[in-house]
C-alpha cells in the first residue's frame, strides 16, 4: 500500500490517496462558482489528484463568511457546479462538495479588506450561532430551536442539489470554528437546552444533520465529515482529541464513512505547535480507536512525507492544501519522484 494505491469508500473508488483540500477562493458572486473555480479545481484534477474537494460551500446566503464565497442553495449555483463536476470527471478524477455554514463567523469583508465585519450598507447580515459568545469581536445572536431545525433542512436541500449536480461524495465542514464546531465546543456553546450542556446535546445538531442527509443521498455514496480534533485551548471548555474520538464513533454509527482530522478555528494556533505533519497524529488516533477511515492534514508538502503517512498506516488519505496551490500537478510530480505509476493526460505526455 502506498500513495498511489486505490481505495474504496462505499462504492466510490479513488485511483490514489491524494486529496485536494478545500480552500476558499473568495471569487464568487451571489454564491455562483465561475471560470476561476473551474480552472482551480479542474487543473488539480488534470494534475492527478484522486479526489477533488470544493471549498466551503454555503447551504444558505446567511451561511456565507464573505459575499465572495460559493453556495448551493439555488439551482443557478447547482447548474454552475455541474459544469465543473463534469470537467473533473473527464479527467478521471472524483469530486466532492464540502457543505458548510459559517454561523457566528459570517458577514465579513473580503480578505483584501482584512475580513472586517460588513456593515448593513455593505450587505452585511445578523449572524447567529449556538450561544451569544463573541467571535471576531462580534457577539452573534442565539439560534432558536426552530431555526436549528430550519438549518438542518437547508443542509438536506443542499445535499439533494449536490447529488443532482453529480458530485461523487459530500463532506460536512464541522471544524475550524464554523457552525457545527460552534455547537460541539463548550468554548462557544453555553446553551442549557437539548442543544447544549452535555456532550450528547452539544453534538446533537451535527448528528441529526448527518442522519437527515443520509436519508436523501444514495446508499452507495460516502459521507465525509471534517472536524477540528482539538481546539488548541488549554481550559476545561476546550475540545480534546478524546472528545473527537467519541464524536467520530457517533458519526460512524450514523453512517459517516470518513473523518478529516484538522484542528483549531476558535483561536490562533501557537507557532511552536505548527510543524510539518503536526496534525497527522489526530487522524492516526481516530483511525486506530474507532476503525473509521481518516484523512491527514497539516503542512503535508512533499511526496515522501505524504507517502510515508500512507505506508505507515497513519491515515487512509492525505488531504493537501497549500502545496496544491503551489503545484497543481503535485500528484504527477509525486509519482515521478516516488517512481510509481500514474496516468498522465495525453495532452501533456510529451513533457514527461
Amino acid at each position: 500500500m502506498n500513495l498511489f494505491s486505490p481505495i474504496k469508500l462505499r462504492n466510490l473508488e479513488l485511483k490514489n490517496r491524494i486529496v485536494l483540500s478545500p480552500m476558499q477562493q473568495y471569487s464568487a458572486k451571489n454564491g455562483v462558482p465561475n471560470n476561476w473555480h473551474l480552472v482551480h479545481l479542474g487543473s488539480r484534477a488534470v494534475g492527478g489528484a484522486g479526489l477533488i474537494l470544493t471549498e466551503c460551500t454555503a447551504v444558505s446566503s446567511e451561511g456565507l463568511a464573505t459575499l465572495s464565497d460559493v453556495g448551493i442553495w439555488n439551482d443557478e449555483q447547482k447548474n454552475a457546479w455541474k459544469n465543473i463536476v463534469d470537467f473533473v470527471h473527464e479527467q478521471d478524477a472524483k469530486i466532492g462538495i464540502q457543505l458548510w455554514h459559517s454561523g457566528g463567523k459570517g458577514s465579513l469583508k473580503h480578505p483584501d479588506e482584512r475580513m472586517k465585519p460588513l456593515t448593513p450598507e455593505e450587505g452585511g447580515w445578523i449572524v447567529k450561532t449556538s450561544y451569544p459568545t463573541a467571535i471576531n469581536g462580534v457577539i452573534p445572536g442565539e439560534l432558536t430551536i426552530s431555526e436549528i431545525q430550519e438549518l438542518k433542512n437547508k443542509f438536506v436541500e443542499a445535499a439533494i442539489r449536490s447529488v443532482e449536480a453529480g458530485f461523487d461524495t459530500i463532506e460536512l465542514h464541522a471544524g475550524h470554528g464554523y457552525l457545527f464546531h460552534q455547537f460541539y465546543s463548550k468554548v462557544i456553546n453555553k446553551r442549557e437546552d437539548e442543544y447544549g450542556g452535555s456532550f450528547k446535546n452539544r453534538t446533537r445538531f451535527l448528528i441529526e444533520t448527518v442522519q437527515e442527509i443520509r436519508k436523501v443521498i444514495p446508499e452507495t455514496m460516502p459521507l465525509l465529515v471534517r472536524i477540528s480534533a482539538v481546539d488548541y485551548i488549554e481550559t476545561e471548555d476546550g475540545w480534546t482529541l478524546d472528545n473527537s474520538v467519541d464524536l467520530s464513533t457517533l458519526l460512524k454509527e450514523n453512517g459517516v464513512d470518513f473523518i478529516t482530522a484538522s484542528g483549531g478555528g476558535l483561536t490562533n494556533v501557537s507557532k511552536d505547535k505548527v510543524y510539518p505533519g503536526y496534525q497527522v497524529p489526530f487522524a492516526t488516533a481516530i483511525k486506530e480507536k474507532t476503525g473509521i477511515l481518516t484523512g491527514a492534514v497539516g503542512m503535508i508538502t512533499s511526496p515522501k512525507q505524504a507517502n510515508e503517512i500512507i505506508t505507515n498506516n497513519q491515515a487512509d488519505l492525505v488531504v493537501i492544501a497549500r502545496e496544491h496551490l503551489r503545484d497543481p500537478y503535485f500528484s504527477i510530480h509525486a509519482a515521478m519522484e516516488l517512481e510509481l505509476d500514474t496516468e498522465i493526460p495525453w495532452q501533456y505526455k510529451r513533457a514527461f
